[in-house]
């Protein structure tokens, strides 16, 4: 299967895909409008665009799941199926009462497309504000849940955050910040560390994130641990000064971020899953939020001699 340069579905952002055993990729990211869940299935990433798809569910009529349904993650945990998403009670309110919280979904059945979907609550952390982006790993038969929360005290847009979990909706352990946005290239415009994206790789684990603004700002940062060491141990991470994965002007992509990963088929290739726009900040009508042309696309990537990944620039594979 070769995935270069490959527009998989239109006008999805925040795009995850998870490759189940079924043989089966399952692919849910935001809505435009902000209003639903969508899950789509297919046997390959080029099928995704024109695949089975259901809309899992929708948003309250009023209430802390009612607006701006954003960045929702499928996952298969323990037999059972989850999706992890971000929803706030108002449109337009962004403050300290009305903002973003993260939630989770929960289906029992063998196959997820379809609306028996419950509502878990929401994953309550112990500093009570603006969260999202929520993702989770599994190491060493341990759960972990990485999200992207503001911390009052940084005064940044958003950290990057690891505990472990009690069940799939509940945090076993305080939450430890692993990164903030304290280099130019993740403040320059705005100072957001979010979207991360875990992959186990080797003797190491590796977490990706974004930062900045959401236009040809946006680009994707790395933070890697030893995969033998204490992961709630802030100082077993680092931190890459530089990002990984930037704006591509030859291949007209702009902003990529917010990836996750999965593999071929057959398993032996890495694919990076990640959003872009298709024109800069100059070109962009409708603002941040009201321009739904952030599509997603897949390639391929390679590892170094070292063990870390190298992502190469978006539509260069």
């Amino acid at each position: 299967m070769t995935t270069e340069k490959q527009l998989i579905v239109a006008q999805r952002a925040d795009p995850f895909v998870y490759r189940h055993t079924d043989g089966y990729y399952y692919f849910t990211g935001s809505v435009p409008g902000y209003q639903e869940i969508e899950v789509r299935r297919a046997k390959t990433l080029a099928g995704l665009e024109n695949g089975e798809r259901v809309t899992v569910w929708h948003a309250h009529e009023r209430g802390p799941m009612s607006q701006l349904i954003w960045a929702p993650e499928i996952h298969y945990m323990d037999g059972a199926w989850y999706i992890y998403f971000a929803a706030a009670d108002d449109a337009n309110t962004r403050n300290t009462e009305h903002h973003h919280r993260m939630f989770v979904l929960r289906n029992r059945n063998a196959s997820p497309m379809n609306t028996d979907w419950e509502e878990m609550g929401q994953v309550q952390t112990p500093q009570d504000s603006f969260s999202l982006d929520a993702t989770v790993f599994r190491h060493d038969q341990q759960w972990y849940y990485v999200w992207a929360q503001l911390t009052p005290a940084t005064r940044t847009s958003s950290d990057i955050y690891i505990a472990r979990l009690a069940n799939p909706w509940t945090l076993a352990t305080a939450p430890i910040m692993l990164s903030m946005p304290e280099y130019d290239w993740e403040r320059s415009v705005y100072a957001v560390n979010e979207g991360p994206a875990a992959i186990v790789h080797g003797d190491k684990v590796f977490i990706t994130y974004s930062a900045n603004a959401t236009d040809e700002h946006y680009a994707m940062g790395l933070l890697w641990a030893n995969a033998s060491s204490d992961l709630l141990n802030a100082y077993s991470w680092h931190k890459r000064q530089t990002p990984v994965f930037t704006s591509s002007t030859v291949h007209s992509l702009y902003g990529p971020g917010h990836n996750s990963f999965t593999t071929s088929p057959d398993g032996q290739q890495d694919i990076l899953v990640y959003h872009a726009r298709p024109y800069d900040n100059a070109h962009l009508q409708g603002g941040f939020l009201g321009n739904p042309d952030r599509h997603a696309y897949a390639q391929s990537f390679i590892w170094n001699s070292d063990g870390f990944p190298v992502f190469g620039t978006p539509g260069d594979n």
